[in-house]
């Protein structure tokens, strides 16, 4: 038998796996620990001390949905952490956005999407959007956290992202800024491109973090002026009580 001939062997791919692994270790993004075959960005024991919220308890009435109030006609705002700063959550937000891991934010939006689950949140949204950065910085990073974080909702949900929002004005950083800096700072910033992708559906819109919830306040904005039925509104992590 030549050697174009020989049969496939699959035990090559896995020796060459482990031979990768062994010379580039998986490691989980927080305690750097070694990563099992089934684990992906975040280790058993690391899920389980995440600082997981509880707003999608209270997704009504709560310290994220008043902080809105007057800015959008928002129903119910969620978080899936708690951010504190220095803590887990700040770490794994640093990590998603400057250290080139989009695998984290659709590992968090799988952790999220399975809560949501099981908190019967199924069948509430027909799409999810992403809030868009602007296309000089997503050349620059690559990839949009805020769409790692929904591709991983979609994922367990069963639905659709739809990338309808455009970011076309380039704004400073939000940091150190008043709120009503905040707000003037994104007045305008965002367009629809593409109307037929949200008629009359309901969304869920996602950000990375919310803080006065101006950059979430100007996106679902122009989402309901544009024909969407409803807007929930949903972080990876946002600072509270919850």
């Amino acid at each position: 038998m030549t050697h174009e001939q020989q049969p496939f062997n699959p035990k090559r791919l896995f020796f060459f796996k482990d031979f990768l692994d062994l010379i580039f270790p998986q490691n989980c993004v927080s305690c750097g620990r070694n990563l099992f075959d089934w684990e992906l960005s975040l280790c058993g024991i690391c899920k389980n001390k995440l600082p997981v919220s509880s707003y999608h308890l209270r997704p009504i009435d709560n310290d994220l949905t008043q902080k809105l109030q007057g800015l959008c006609p928002v129903s119910r705002c969620i978080s899936f952490l708690k951010f504190s700063r220095k803590g887990m959550s700040q770490k794994l937000l640093h990590t998603l956005k400057y250290r080139n891991k989009p695998e984290l934010g659709r590992v968090l939006g799988n952790l999220f999407g399975k809560t949501l689950i099981e908190t019967d949140f199924a069948g509430t949204w027909d799409a999810i959007v992403p809030v868009p950065l602007h296309p000089q910085k997503l050349k620059r990073r690559g990839y949009n956290q805020s769409e790692e974080f929904a591709n991983g909702i979609a994922e367990v949900l069963a639905i659709s992202v739809e990338n309808c929002l455009e970011r076309r004005k380039w704004t400073e950083t939000q940091t150190n800024k008043s709120r009503i800096e905040r707000i003037e700072n994104v007045s305008g910033v965002f367009e629809i491109k593409n109307t037929a992708q949200i008629l009359g559906k309901n969304l869920l819109l996602v950000d990375d973090v919310i803080t006065t919830g101006a950059t979430l306040a100007a996106s679902a904005t122009i989402l309901w002026e544009n024909g969407a039925k409803t807007v929930d509104l949903a972080t990876i992590a946002a600072g509270g009580g919850y």
